[in-house]
């Protein structure tokens, strides 16, 4: 295997006094929280497009990354070279699980078959890195997004061809999917959705985007991936509006379509914050209604609108995030992505390591900070007092169905006095706040 990051060794926990940026000064893998190890609390996974396919180019610039193993004329033979550094970047990070598009990892041929027979021969080249290593497939997933032909979307194309050559492109993904042995698979609907509709026929693109995942969910069990299947939401961009716009828009997308016995969501920050919603309020909808499945971590700006997949380095949103996680029970089979890319300034191969490591680190001050928070109840016993009405009397008739809106009239007439409660907001903000400075300062 060639070395591509020969100034770089396997980085190490040295704790938050070391000096060290190639260093992890909060992530400690083998630290327990609670009843598991930090390392299995947090399924860290590296993405194969941001991380060894993003060159640095935006709408204003060329390409300006320094990628040594994309100095390479034969596509195959880089693609080669491509994983080697993949592999040497697992190891030496010591993340154990990485995501990859069909795409990402193999060239495309002058014909879908021959873009076949080019995944075909990475794959193996990928099960023989994988087999002499503790790093495994977190998710796969086809992109159904890049070629021109998906220009009105793949699943939701007007075009019939369009239509049979995106679930052509994902039986093979999710075979490639189950022979590196990936524990879920992806739709991420890229360009499912309209740019306007005054040309669009919603209902039946709707319709055909169920029917698709409806042939997807037979083929997964036609072939025995039994594997967790995800759908990723997003509002926008590439298209103006995509049909799994968020979490409440794509379950009830599922529910009406029969769809949501089968899928479980991966959800992104960054996508939050373009729908206009906390990362915490995805997390939280996805929770409650048993459907939070995989994680993709990084975050937004909200002072840009577009998707600009920073490493997540927020404590205050990874602790919030990590608090729905623990509150979940865990997120495996699923995992943390790293769906981000280093800044277009940041070009140097070595840059890839200290993004990851900072959002490393403040995943694992976010997860430290959360489990204190669980353990002291802090945030739940004020949630239980505060609708501690609906615990006895009329509330829990309510809470039970056992009343109606007359019953409710009579009671309403008998108690003209009505008193609130604070909702303690600012003081519940600065408690948390005690608890990440307490965090730091240990």
């Amino acid at each position: 295997m060639r070395e591509f990051f020969s100034n770089v060794s396997a980085i190490r926990y040295e704790g938050p006094r070391s000096k060290n940026s190639l260093s992890f000064k909060y992530y400690d893998p083998e630290e327990r929280i609670g009843d598991k190890k930090m390392k299995d609390h947090l399924r860290f996974a590296v993405a194969f497009w941001h991380t060894f396919g993003f060159r640095g180019a935006d709408l204003f610039g060329s390409e300006n990354m320094i990628r040594p193993w994309d100095n390479f004329t034969d596509p195959m033979e880089r693609a080669k070279a491509k994983v080697d550094a993949a592999f040497e970047f697992f190891e030496k990070l010591g993340v154990r699980y990485f995501c990859f598009h069909d795409r990402d990892i193999a060239p495309e041929g002058e014909t879908l078959g021959e873009t076949n027979r080019n995944l075909d021969e990475i794959t193996r080249y990928i099960k023989r890195l994988m087999n002499g290593s503790d790093v495994k497939c977190l998710w796969g997933t086809a992109n159904l997004f890049k070629d021109p032909i998906y220009t009105h979307g793949a699943a939701t194309s007007c075009n019939v061809d369009v239509f049979a050559r995106a679930a052509a492109q994902v039986k093979k993904a999710m075979e490639v999917t189950l022979e590196l042995g990936g524990q879920n698979f992806v739709f991420w609907g890229g360009r499912e959705g309209y740019e306007t509709l005054l040309n669009t026929d919603m209902r039946f693109e709707l319709d055909n985007y169920a029917r698709f995942l409806h042939m997807a969910v037979e083929y997964a069990r036609e072939i025995g991936f039994t594997g967790q299947l995800l759908i990723e939401p997003k509002p926008k961009e590439p298209m103006k509006h995509q049909y799994d716009f968020d979490v409440a828009t794509t379950l009830a997308f599922l529910k009406n379509y029969d769809l949501d016995r089968y899928f479980k969501l991966n959800i992104e920050a960054n996508h939050a914050t373009l729908g206009g919603h906390t990362f915490q309020h995805e997390l939280r909808y996805a929770r409650i209604n048993d459907k939070l499945g995989s994680i993709d971590i990084n975050q937004g700006d909200p002072l840009l609108g577009w998707d600009v997949d920073r490493f997540p380095t927020d404590v205050y949103s990874t602790t919030l995030a990590m608090y729905e996680v623990l509150k979940n029970g865990g997120i495996e089979p699923g995992g943390f992505n790293f769906d981000a890319k280093v800044r277009r300034p940041s070009f140097e191969p070595v840059d890839l390591f200290y993004a990851h490591i900072a959002g490393m680190d403040a995943c694992a001050m976010g997860l430290k900070i959360a489990h204190r928070l669980l353990e002291d109840k802090v945030l739940d016993n004020f949630i239980e007092e505060r609708y501690a009405s609906y615990r006895d009397g009329i509330g829990l008739k309510i809470a039970s169905g056992e009343i109606n809106f007359r019953d409710l009239e009579r009671y309403a007439m008998e108690h003209e006095h009505i008193q609130n409660s604070s909702g303690r907001q600012e003081m519940l903000e600065a408690v948390l706040n005690e608890y990440m400075f307490e965090q730091q300062r240990s």
